[in-house]
């Protein structure tokens, strides 16, 4: 696997894409640092020329519960962030975001759960400060890329009053996975309606006029044979270590139960509750017999949102990653992606009166990730926003970034 699978997972994975390797006598507690560096050029368009930097700092904890308590099954997981550096936004002027680590500088809790899981019945349960990209709305492939709508769509990550519980402020909630089937896995969670951290540095939960965020999702994965110890049926969840997937078709839905401002040309207009649904695959398409390791696969993400409160009504994004690319590099990536944001009919009507706004942003993405080292990765990254922030009068933008992560684990 790349390191921390390329960029910021964290050392408990996802049932769809676990490493295999963890299997191996898990300790009591088990903790990794890793660092994310990023230096962004605006080389041409935009709202001006300039660069910046920006970096994370994440200081991971992962306690298995029944070594250390006797609790059967269960696990403490803590991730702190330090995020410093600028915003290439600001300099840019695109909407999607063309960094997935950039975020208000600062020291914070990104997630601190307790999962617990019952193999018997393959159920799961998650409650706690939680992300909910960690397991929704997420393909293997797509997690090469920079963009941040690559992670999770941006009709869906811009929504709501502070958007969902995603990087870089998470919600508490609960989280509930049950597997029906061997490679079925059906999630639902329930989250707070506003991250736990607000606009002003406070920290508040479930205050009046938070509502709620409810999220559910159906994926159905081709895996291989898998070869760990212990029925792959039964384990699920944020520590399933299971072997990645060689597909994946995944159905997710989602709901605010808050009054939400509507685009509309009345003042102060509101609507209680919004709703969104989205479509994500990712498929291995060739693999080399002679070393399953160096492989294509193809992903799409389709997303669509209530575009009477929400801004942007569907998204659209799909890519290419080549894993090996080179006989001597096995351990290296390649991949080409688009990602496309449509802007809803109601925001449009509301901006004509203002300042009219194209249709859409598009961004093109190519990136190559090199791993260097068992503990360093580097990755060149270029980037072409194609109308930033559908605003006509912003120039399209040609956007490089060199990326680099080191990682250690205790």
């Amino acid at each position: 696997m790349l390191l921390l699978l390329a960029f910021g997972t964290s050392i408990v994975q996802a049932a769809d894409d676990a490493d295999p390797s963890a299997t191996k006598a898990a300790p009591t507690l088990t903790t990794t640092i890793s660092y994310d560096g990023a230096a962004i050029v605006d080389a041409s368009g935009g709202l001006r020329r300039d660069s910046t930097y920006i970096g994370n700092l994440h200081w991971q904890s992962l306690v298995d519960l029944e070594r250390a308590f006797g609790w059967n099954d269960s696990h403490f997981y803590a991730d702190i962030l330090w995020i410093h550096g600028g915003n290439p936004d600001a300099f840019i002027g695109d909407a999607m975001g063309v960094s997935n680590i950039a975020a208000p500088p600062g020291v914070q809790p990104e997630e601190l759960w307790i999962e617990h899981n019952i193999s018997a019945a393959d159920v799961s349960f998650l409650f706690g400060l939680y992300d909910l990209n960690s397991e929704f709305y997420r393909t293997d492939s797509a997690g090469l890329f920079l963009n941040s709508s690559f992670g999770i769509g941006p009709e869906f990550g811009l929504s709501g009053i502070e958007g969902p519980s995603i990087f870089p402020r998470t919600s508490v909630g609960a989280r509930f996975g049950w597997k029906p089937a061997e490679d079925v896995v059906v999630r639902a969670a329930l989250l707070d309606g506003v991250p736990l951290i607000r606009p002003d540095g406070s920290y508040r939960v479930f205050q009046s006029g938070d509502g709620l965020l409810g999220v559910a999702e159906l994926a159905l994965l081709d895996r291989p044979v898998d070869g760990a110890q212990g029925s792959s049926r039964s384990r699920l969840g944020r520590n399933a270590n299971l072997s990645p997937y060689d597909g994946k078709l995944a159905f997710g839905a989602w709901h605010y139960t808050t009054t939400l401002p509507r685009f509309d040309d009345r003042a102060g207009s509101t609507q209680h509750g919004t709703s969104g649904a989205y479509v994500i695959g990712d498929r291995v398409v060739a693999r080399d017999s002679a070393n399953p390791s160096r492989s294509t696969s193809l992903f799409v993400q389709l997303g669509a949102a209530d575009d009477r409160v929400n801004r942007f009504g569907t998204y659209l994004g799909a890519g290419v990653v080549v894993s090996g690319p080179f006989t001597a590099r096995p351990g290296d990536e390649l991949g080409f992606a688009v990602a496309v944001a449509r802007n809803g009919s109601a925001y449009q009507r509301q901006q004509a009166s203002l300042a009219p706004v194209s249709r859409a942003e598009a961004t093109l993405e190519l990136s190559y990730l090199v791993q260097a080292t068992a503990w360093l990765a580097v990755q060149p990254d270029l980037q072409y926003v194609i109308r930033p922030n559908t605003d006509p009068s912003i120039p399209n933008a040609l956007v490089f970034t060199l990326r680099f992560e080191v990682a250690r684990q205790f």
